[in-house]
């Protein structure tokens, strides 16, 4: 028997008086994969990923994880915890995402008393395995936020994610502000624990190299709207949507130079300046 999706979103909706930030996606998302929605500034990606963690209200459309409704608010307390252990989201600046008066052993251990029975010791040592799982020393994860670097402070902000134990893992432009070489290092850690854990990612980026690179499948968004969806590698090898090509045309490649270009989406053409 296939595997149940962990995570299935149809017909979703977002209204913001009458301009639609989101129209009509649909998506599954299987144990062990990661899927990316792709787009532009402005695309509705975040928006759809803030609706899927529960920050955000649909205005239509369903939202089931792990087996159950989230399309309406958690009623109670006890409801918003057991969905924080099914998704987690890690935002794109690690900074303002953190407690800068507390360290990351703290940040993770708060997340551990609030949705896991352990004592003073079990939390503790789930702190230590998620500090080595992310690639963190101890004095990293005892440091205070504005003592590590961006790619420090990235890696605090997945394992506190991970503190929850969740079935799915949101990334939301979650490497876009980091140096290359950092990126590559997250990017590792993260393909590492998904071959440990099971975890499920969905990644909203408008990186190409980066959707390659993690994801299995992907959904190409363009003012709300899904355009193309299907495999990474089909869709990034071979886009049959205009807007597909073009952001894939963007993508700078050997012998690549900066220059001004004024694109048609609708013709598929470019005009360099």
């Amino acid at each position: 028997m296939p595997d149940e999706p962990v995570l299935s979103v149809r017909g979703l909706r977002k209204l913001y008086g009458a301009q639609a930030a989101v129209d009509d996606l649909s998506f599954d998302l299987l144990p062990r994969r990661s899927l990316a929605i792709v787009g532009e500034s402005g695309s509705g990606k975040t928006t759809a990923a803030r609706m899927i963690v529960g920050l955000e209200r649909p205005t239509a459309g369903t939202i089931v994880a792990c087996g159950r409704d989230r399309s309406s608010p958690a009623r109670s307390g006890a409801e918003r915890k057991r969905r924080g252990r099914e998704v987690q989201i890690v935002f794109q600046d690690p900074y303002s995402s953190l407690d800068p008066r507390q360290s990351g052993a703290a940040l993770i251990d708060e997340v551990l008393r609030v949705h896991h029975d352990h004592d003073a010791t079990g939390r503790r040592r789930i702190t230590d395995e998620l500090a080595e799982l992310v690639g963190l020393d101890q004095r990293q994860i005892n440091a205070s936020p504005r003592d590590l670097s961006g790619g420090q402070r990235q890696r605090v902000a997945i394992a506190r994610a991970l503190a929850t134990d969740p079935r799915v893992l949101i990334l939301d432009e979650s490497v876009a502000a980091l140096d290359v070489s950092i990126q590559a290092q997250v990017l590792n850690v993260l393909a590492d624990i998904r071959d440990e854990r099971g975890i499920s990612y969905i990644l909203i980026s408008h990186d190409l190299a980066v959707v390659r690179q993690l994801t299995d499948d992907a959904v190409v968004m363009r003012k709300g709207e899904v355009v193309e969806q299907g495999p990474t590698g089909k869709l990034l090898d071979n886009p049959q949507h205009p807007y597909t090509r073009m952001l894939r045309a963007s993508v700078p490649g050997p012998g690549w130079k900066p220059t001004r270009s004024v694109r048609s989406v609708e013709r598929g053409t470019a005009t360099t300046l």
